[in-house]
């Protein structure tokens, strides 16, 4: 599923002394050399992606945008028409929000003004000298990474993806430390949320940190998504335990639970038809099926669409043979909810009882795991 964070390389607080009203914003933004009349633009994130707010002309280097936000603090972006180089990411919340787009070198610009945008300004001057050498490297060996995968030398592919791996480990070190040390800030929040998408936090330090986030942030958008989170670790959906019993209706309108669906194995697939990464892996979900469904496999695909005519046409396109439900809620999914999950694709894979063993395993790894089971 989207990267909520683009790494900004300089960080500049501006004072503010100007009034502003209950959950009023002014966004003071300063675009030197860029052409009168170009347009600036406040994109937001949602569930769908990055969407445009709002615009306002430039004029000598300078633009405002104002208005009421009662919804609290947010990811958000501005753009400069013509300024194809990126967006500057900032906090969108009430109060006073300074924004300077360098328009040639978009991760020089800066952000500052609410405590919140200070916080992240702070935590992008931090990360970004390791942003920068893992831009630096990925550039030095992009072709030999594409040669090594034209020619099948998956030894070479391995070793160039845990050198980069060093770079993320490295942001994620600084990322779990800002959060530790700043438990009213709303980018830990956001922070949590990316570890949570990309699966690469304990589960039980993810708990720990939101436990220990303010009331404030933890009510948050993406407080709650992240309490969600921490709130299904607590139910039964856990490897160890017996998979918990749903039931949606299926393309026909007719409603299927989980356990008419069990075979020797079950997987629980978490998908949608807007999903890029999910229809990427279907072919290989498709090529497993048609191995083992004979020798006991069973599929049931859970999908966070809204539109029941994209589901049932990505379903026919794809191929997908085995059992669809959808409650057709998106991110809003009671069944996603009560399963935890926070991004997609995301699979559950059930033994002969229908007891968890395994989560979120791709390609080879959960080839062998199904066979494994299915040979017990």
């Amino acid at each position: 599923m989207s990267n909520k964070f683009l790494v900004l390389a300089a960080l500049s607080v501006l004072a503010s002394c100007s009034k502003i009203g209950d959950n009023e914003f002014v966004i003071n933004g300063t675009a030197e050399g860029v052409e009168n009349g170009k347009m600036a633009i406040l994109q937001v994130q949602d569930e769908m992606g990055v969407l445009p707010k709002d615009t306002v002309k430039i004029e000598n280097g300078k633009f405002e945008l104002k208005g009421s936000y009662p919804d609290g603090p947010e990811i958000a972006f501005i753009m400069i028409e013509g300024v194809n180089n990126g967006m500057v990411p900032f906090i969108f919340e009430n109060g006073e929000i300074n924004i300077i787009v360098d328009k040639d070198t978009i991760q020089k610009s800066k952000i500052g003004g609410t405590e919140n945008n200070e916080k992240f300004q702070k935590y992008n001057e931090e990360t970004s000298p390791i942003f920068k050498r893992m831009v630096a490297f990925q550039k030095a060996n992009q072709q030999k990474f594409i040669d090594a995968s034209k020619s099948g030398d998956m030894k070479t592919v391995e070793a160039l993806r845990e050198e980069n791996a060093v770079f993320q480990k490295e942001m994620d070190k600084l990322s779990e430390k800002f959060i530790g040390q700043n438990p009213n800030a709303f980018l830990s929040a956001l922070l949590l949320e990316n570890f949570i998408g990309r699966q690469s936090l304990d589960p039980k330090k993810v708990k720990d940190y939101f436990n220990t986030l303010t009331t404030d942030i933890q009510k948050t958008k993406s407080g709650k998504r992240v309490g969600e989170f921490v709130k299904a670790l607590n139910s039964v959906a856990t490897i160890g335990n017996n998979a918990p019993d749903f039931s949606a209706p299926n393309p026909e309108g007719k409603t299927v639970s989980l356990k008419e669906s069990l075979g020797k194995v079950t997987i629980i697939d978490f998908w949608a038809s807007w999903c890029g990464p999910c229809r990427a892996e279907n072919p290989n979900v498709v090529a497993l099926y048609n191995e083992f469904h004979a020798k006991g496999l069973n599929i049931i695909g859970v999908s966070l669409d809204k539109d029941a005519a994209k589901w049932k046409e990505a379903i026919a396109k794809d191929q997908l043979t085995w059992t669809h439900i959808s409650n057709l809620k998106h991110w809003e999914d009671p069944i996603a909810k009560q399963y935890g999950v926070q991004s997609i694709p995301a699979t559950f894979i059930l033994d002969a009882s229908g007891k968890i063993v395994a989560k979120d395993l791709r390609g080879a790894e959960l080839k062998a795991k199904v066979a494994e089971l299915l040979a017990k």
